[in-house]
């Protein structure tokens, strides 16, 4: 007797309105920019090119696979470019299932890229966890540290010692949890609120060995290095440890803080220290304020101040450059204030003074703290149960999440007719 095909996942059937949301951004194709030879880019290089780039970073250190996996999922029906995510074989994993089961509900979804980040100096702040041990704090503590984590990556409960008690007794109880290490990220809030200072921030450098394994992986894609700007010799000794496997990918990014004056002689340095083995694309991310975008509208200024310092230098090195650190909804606007947005020549100049570039001086915007918090107030609303969440198991939830995620990329993109 024949057995009977396996049906597809009724969930499915029930996605029709982010079908309908996910398909118009997939729909959108931009017109080649003007001046552009007639080379064919990928799609992620042209939007470098005209400077619609959009990368979701889910955290050099956040491995919690289950909320990278739906934030992947998520961000990628919004028509991200790429997902930055820890150089760890598990959780570039959960970003490539969130990538494909976006793929099951929009077969036309154009797959992002995916990234991994890793560092050259333990002193780079992406690369640290917080601990503690809970019984050191009184029983009466007020949590702030619970309260300013933008990770929920701390979790304490009181407890009751020695027998049940009429009520509860700060003299009689206890503290129990601490910190979750997969979901901290390193921002570092919560070791300035610690009434007792209890808590400490272990830093840590990502194993080259590691990296390099996976970088010879089919669904890599590209490589960030994290560097202070405090000196090359660090970096000289990882990429010496990656070898020949940064050819594996299509794009070597380089992420750094403004270094003032420095900067741009210590980016030329690196440059210099890659060029012979770099085959693919090269990127500049300018960090502005790591870890910040949630906090509020200054936070991003200080990208955009980072971006029109080196955008006004004819000595910058080559490659693309890309906008990070407290990048939010306001990004696009301070962008546009300083007359950067998409734009080839520089505020004041005229086609006379200066001949336009062929692709935009800023290629696009990264986005972490905030892009996850707005999702995130989404993935927090699904009723909890046991195992991993599945956020197109919801898909009322799941159309909600694509709205958040359009309104941050969409005036990005350009995005011609947003889904309401």
């Amino acid at each position: 007797m024949a057995v009977a095909p396996v049906p597809p996942p009724p969930l499915l059937a029930s996605h029709a309105a982010v079908r309908a949301a996910a398909s118009r951004v997939a729909a959108y194709r931009p017109i080649r920019v003007a001046g552009d030879d007639h080379r064919n880019h990928a799609p992620q290089v042209a939007a470098l090119r005209r400077g619609d780039w959009v990368k979701l970073i889910c955290g050099a250190s956040f491995e919690d696979a289950a909320d990278v996996r739906n934030l992947s999922l998520v961000y990628t029906l919004a028509g991200v470019d790429c997902i930055d995510c820890a150089a760890d074989a598990s959780v570039v994993s959960a970003v490539n299932e969130g990538i494909n089961v976006a793929s099951s509900i929009v077969p036309a979804v154009q797959r992002p890229w995916v990234m991994v980040s890793v560092n050259d100096d333990c002193r780079d702040l992406h690369f640290r966890k917080v601990e503690f041990d809970p019984e050191e704090c009184p029983p009466n503590c007020s949590k702030p540290r619970e309260k300013v984590c933008p990770a929920d990556a701390i979790s304490l409960k009181r407890v009751m010692v020695g027998g049940e008690h009429a009520q509860s007794d700060p003299v009689c109880d206890k503290l129990e949890g601490g910190v979750i290490i997969q979901r901290c990220y390193g921002c570092g809030r919560c070791l300035s609120v610690c009434p007792y200072d209890r808590i400490k921030a272990m830093s840590y450098v990502r194993d080259p060995a590691t990296t390099a394994e996976l970088l010879k992986r089919s669904d890599v894609d590209a490589i960030e290095i994290h560097t202070t700007g405090k000196g090359t010799d660090m970096f000289n000794t990882l990429w010496n440890s990656l070898g020949e496997s940064v050819n594996n990918v299509k794009l070597v990014a380089v992420s750094l803080p403004n270094a003032g004056e420095s900067t741009i002689d210590f980016m030329n340095a690196i440059y210099t220290i890659m060029q012979s083995r770099v085959e693919g694309y090269n990127l500049w991310q300018l960090d502005g304020r790591p870890m910040s975008g949630d906090i509020g509208r200054g936070a991003t200024r200080e990208t955009v101040s980072f971006a029109v310092d080196l955008t006004s230098l004819p000595d910058r090195p080559p490659g693309f450059y890309q906008l990070a650190g407290g990048t939010n909804l306001y990004t696009v606007g301070c962008l546009k204030k300083a007359g950067l947005f998409k734009a080839r020549t520089l505020p004041g100049t005229t086609t006379t003074e200066k001949i336009g570039s062929q692709e935009a001086l800023i290629g696009g915007i990264a986005y972490g703290g905030y892009a996850r918090k707005i999702v995130g107030r989404v993935l927090h609303k699904i009723p909890s149960q046991v195992g991993c969440m599945r956020i197109e198991n919801h898909p009322g939830y799941l159309l909600e999440a694509l709205q958040e995620a359009l309104s941050l990329v969409g005036p990005v993109k350009g995005y011609p007719d947003l889904p309401k």
